[in-house]
C-alpha cells in the first residue's frame, strides 16, 4: 500500500494494489469519485475511509489533454458538465456523462476512460490493450446457449460488431480491430490535395462520399478543405463498374472535385458518384442499391422508382409526405395506380416505414383483403348494389336517399347518414358506403409497428390518435394493441384534404407547430395547414361531424365555421348558457337560431353508439348492461329507486352517459366499467338469450301465483 498526493481531495490518499484491501459499502460495489464507474484496483482510497476512491487512469488523468484526434484545441478535465448543457452525452460511446469530463470549447464532451482510450488507440499504444481477448460478443438465448451479438456497434465506425473481432477493454469499450489499428495518416484518390488524418467529426460535417451526417465515431477529414468521410467508406473498395437494376446500363464509377446532383435520388453529392455514359445520368454510390419497388406505410399501394418522369402523367406534382415539389428531372417514387409522387429522401428517410418487395408480379396481401366479402349485384356504373360484408350477418343495398334517413348513424362511424349508404332491409343497420369499402388491413405512417393494423368493430375503445372513447370501426394494432379510430384513419391518410370551412385544399403537417382555428389552442404539433392562407387545423378539429343531433333540437345541428353576427348579446351557448368566441368553431341550428359549444353538443362520448349492450363478468354484474347517453333515455326512469353506481357507490349524474341493467334495475358510471374493458363482451342480438343465464336450479315451474 503506498501513500500519494490527495488529487485535489482533503485527505492522503494510499494506493490499492490489492483487491481485498477494497473497503464496500452497504451495496458492497465502490465508485470512482472521477468516472462514476465501479473501482478496480490499481486504484487511490482515502485513508480517512470517507468513500472516495479513484482509479489510477482517473487519477493520473491530466487537467488538459492534447487529443491527437483533436488537434487544435486541448480538451480541459471538468469535475461537472458545463452549467449551460441541459444533458451531457460522451462523443466516443454515446452514453450519458455525470461526472468528470473531458471538455472542448466546440463542445466536444469525453468520459476520462474515452479520452485516454481512444489518445491511446492515436498514438498505437496498442500494448495497452494486450490483455484483452480478440473475440466476438457473446449474448445468451434464455435455453443455456450463445449467440453472436449484433446489436451492438463499434464506438469507431458505428458497424455492428459481430461482423469483425473486436477489442472490449474492461468490458466497457466495442471497438473492431481493424478500427483500433487504423493508420493516423491516409492517401486517398477522392481526395488529392492533402492527405487524411484520423479524428473526431467536431463540426458535424457530413461524409463526401455516402452524404450521412453523423456526430460520433471516427472520421477521416482534412480539415483546411472542411473535407471528412467515414472510416468505412475509405476503406471500402468502391467498385470502378455496378449494376443498377432500374438502369439497363452499367454504371462506371467517377471521382471528381465538384458537386453534382444525383440523378436517383435527387439531392447533392460531390466527388464519388457513379456515372452511365450512355445515358449520362449520375448517381451517388449509396443509390446504386435503392430498391426498384416498396410497400411503404405512407401509401396503399406499391410504389416504384423512376429516374425520370412525364409531367403529363401526374395531376399534381407535390410529394405526398413534405408537400414541396417534386423535380421529375431526377428519380422519385411513384404509384401507377393513384399516380401521386414522393421524393426518394421523404420514403426511405425511416427505414422502418417501408419495406422491399423482391417480386414484381406476386400480389400484395394486403391489397387483396377487402371487407366486402361477396357482391351479389352491379348496376350499369360497375357499383356494387348489392353485398355482404364481413361485419353483419344480412345482406346489404346501395342506397342515396340521404334525406329519408338523416335521424339514423352508420355503424362504422357513428356518424349521421349524410352520404350514399349501405342498408339493411332486415335490421336497423347502415354503414356509410367508405366505410363499407374500408381494407380489412392496412398500413399508417403514424404507426411506428411494423405489421398492418387490422379492422375491428364491437370494441370499446380509447383512440391513440384523438382519445375519445368510441365503439364504431377501428383499426388494432396486434402488436402493441392500440386502436385508431376510422375518422382519424382518414384524416390522416396522406393527401389534399378539403374542409366546408376553407375555400383551399389542407395538407397536413406532422411536424408543423402552430395555433388550431376552430378551437383556438396554440401549440399543437401536428396542423393541417393551407398553402395559401394562414389557415390551421388539428385533425380532431378536421374530423368533427358537419352535422350532429342534440336533445333540444329537432333537427340536426350544422357545424358552423365563424359568426358573422356582430350583435353580442347572441355569442353565447343555448346549453350551457354561457359566453361563446364568435372566431371560434360552433355547432348551430339555422331554422331555430340555436348556437352551442362543440363539446356542449358532443358531449363526454359522443362516439359511443347508443343501445349497445354488455355483458360483464358474472361476479361484477349478471346480466347484459346498455349504453345510455341521457337519463331521458331510460326506457322506465321511474324503476330506479337509487342512482348511485354499483361499482363505486357515488352517484351517477343522469345528464352524463352511463350503463344501466334493465332487469335489476341498477346503473353504472361509464369510466367504472371501463375499468372493466378487459372482461366484456358485445352483444350482437339482444334477444338472443345468454347461455349463462338460462342456467337454473329451477328444473320445472309446475304453477305460479298472480304475481
Amino acid at each position: 500500500m503506498e501513500e500519494s498526493n490527495n488529487y485535489g481531495h482533503q485527505h492522503p490518499l494510499l494506493l490499492i494494489l490489492n483487491q481485498d484491501q477494497l473497503i464496500h459499502n452497504q451495496s458492497g460495489v465502490t465508485h470512482c469519485s472521477r468516472c462514476g464507474e465501479e473501482v478496480s484496483v490499481p486504484c487511490f482510497c482515502c485513508v480517512e475511509h470517507c468513500g472516495f476512491y479513484l482509479h489510477k487512469a482517473c487519477a493520473d488523468a491530466p487537467l488538459e489533454l492534447n487529443h491527437p484526434f483533436h488537434p487544435h484545441h486541448p480538451l480541459v478535465l471538468l469535475q461537472e458538465p458545463p452549467s449551460s448543457y441541459t444533458g451531457c452525452v460522451c462523443d466516443f460511446c454515446d452514453k450519458t456523462c455525470q461526472k468528470f469530463i473531458y471538455h472542448c470549447s466546440c463542445e466536444l464532451d469525453f468520459h476520462i476512460k474515452c479520452a485516454l482510450f481512444t489518445f491511446n488507440v492515436a498514438e498505437n499504444n496498442l500494448k495497452e490493450l494486450d490483455h484483452v481477448s480478440l473475440q466476438h460478443p457473446l449474448i445468451s438465448t434464455g435455453n443455456g446457449d450463445e449467440e453472436l451479438e449484433d446489436v451492438s456497434k463499434c464506438f469507431g465506425c458505428r458497424e455492428p460488431l459481430a461482423k469483425y473481432t473486436q477489442f472490449s477493454p474492461d468490458c466497457r469499450f466495442n471497438l473492431h480491430e481493424k478500427c483500433a489499428k487504423l493508420p493516423f495518416k491516409l492517401n486517398h484518390n477522392c481526395h488529392h490535395k492533402h492527405p487524411f488524418t484520423l479524428q473526431f467529426n467536431s463540426e458535424r460535417l457530413s461524409c463526401k462520399i455516402c452524404q450521412v451526417t453523423r456526430r460520433r465515431g471516427f472520421v477521416y477529414g482534412c480539415s483546411p478543405c472542411k473535407f471528412v468521410v467515414h472510416i468505412e467508406c475509405v476503406s471500402e473498395s468502391l467498385d470502378l463498374v455496378v449494376e443498377d437494376k432500374r438502369h439497363r446500363h452499367p454504371l462506371t464509377l467517377l471521382l471528381r472535385g465538384s458537386s453534382f446532383i444525383c440523378d436517383a435520388c435527387g439531392t447533392e453529392g460531390s466527388y464519388a458518384s457513379y456515372i452511365c455514359c450512355t445515358c449520362n445520368i449520375m448517381v451517388h454510390k449509396k443509390c446504386t442499391s435503392l430498391p426498384r419497388i416498396i410497400k411503404s406505410k405512407w401509401h396503399d399501394h406499391r410504389l416504384f422508382h423512376k429516374y425520370f418522369l412525364r409531367i403529363e402523367d401526374f395531376r399534381v406534382l407535390d410529394c405526398i409526405i413534405c408537400h414541396d415539389e417534386v423535380n421529375t428531372e431526377h428519380g422519385s417514387y411513384y404509384c401507377s395506380k393513384c399516380t401521386v409522387i414522393f421524393h426518394v429522401k421523404c420514403v426511405m428517410e425511416d427505414k422502418d416505414s417501408y419495406e422491399i418487395v423482391e417480386n414484381e408480379d406476386e400480389e400484395s396481401p394486403d391489397e387483396s383483403v377487402s371487407s366486402i366479402t361477396k357482391v351479389l349485384e352491379r348496376n350499369d356504373a360497375g357499383e356494387a348494389t348489392v353485398i355482404e360484408h364481413f361485419k353483419h350477418n344480412h345482406y346489404l343495398i346501395l342506397s342515396d336517399r340521404v334525406g329519408e334517413y338523416d335521424d339514423k348513424c352508420c355503424g362504422g362511424c357513428l356518424l349521421p347518414i349524410v352520404a350514399s349508404f349501405y342498408y339493411c332491409t332486415l335490421c336497423d343497420f347502415f354503414l356509410h358506403k367508405v366505410c363499407v369499402e374500408l381494407p380489412k388491413v392496412k398500413h399508417v405512417w403514424h404507426h411506428r409497428c411494423r405489421p398492418p393494423l387490422v379492422l375491428i368493430s364491437n370494441e370499446v375503445f380509447e383512440c391513440v390518435q384523438c382519445l375519445w372513447l368510441s365503439n364504431a370501426f377501428a383499426y388494432k394494432c396486434e402488436e402493441c394493441e392500440t386502436r385508431t379510430c376510422f375518422r382519424c384513419i382518414i384524416a390522416l391518410t396522406p393527401g389534399a384534404c378539403t374542409c366546408l370551412g376553407h375555400k383551399h385544399p389542407l395538407l397536413f403537417y406532422p411536424k408543423y407547430i402552430g395555433r388550431c382555428v376552430a378551437c383556438g389552442k396554440d401549440g399543437i404539433k401536428g396542423l393541417f395547414r393551407c398553402k395559401d392562407c394562414d389557415f390551421s387545423l388539428d385533425h380532431k378539429c378536421f374530423s368533427l361531424p358537419i352535422t350532429s343531433q342534440y336533445k333540444n333540437d329537432q333537427h340536426l345541428l350544422s357545424l358552423a365555421y365563424g359568426d358573422d353576427n356582430s350583435y353580442s348579446e347572441s355569442h353565447f351557448c343555448d346549453v350551457c348558457e354561457e359566453s361563446r368566441d364568435p372566431n371560434l368553431w360552433f355547432y348551430n341550428c339555422a331554422t331555430c337560431d340555436t348556437s352551442a359549444h362543440i363539446n356542449c353538443v358532443l358531449s363526454e362520448y359522443p362516439f359511443l353508439k347508443l343501445g349497445s349492450i354488455f355483458k360483464l363478468r358474472e361476479e361484477v354484474h349478471e346480466h347484459p348492461l346498455t349504453v345510455v347517453k341521457k337519463i331521458y333515455y331510460y326506457p322506465n326512469c321511474e324503476d330506479f329507486r337509487v342512482l348511485d353506481c354499483i361499482i363505486c357507490h357515488d352517484e351517477v349524474n343522469t345528464e352524463h352517459s352511463s350503463y344501466y341493467c334493465s332487469k335489476c334495475p341498477v346503473i353504472f358510471h361509464m369510466e367504472c366499467v371501463m375499468k372493466y374493458k378487459d372482461s366484456y363482451a358485445i352483444v350482437e342480438n339482444e334477444d338472443e338469450e345468454s347461455p349463462d343465464e338460462s342456467v337454473s336450479s329451477i328444473t320445472k315451474v309446475l304453477e305460479r301465483n298472480d304475481a
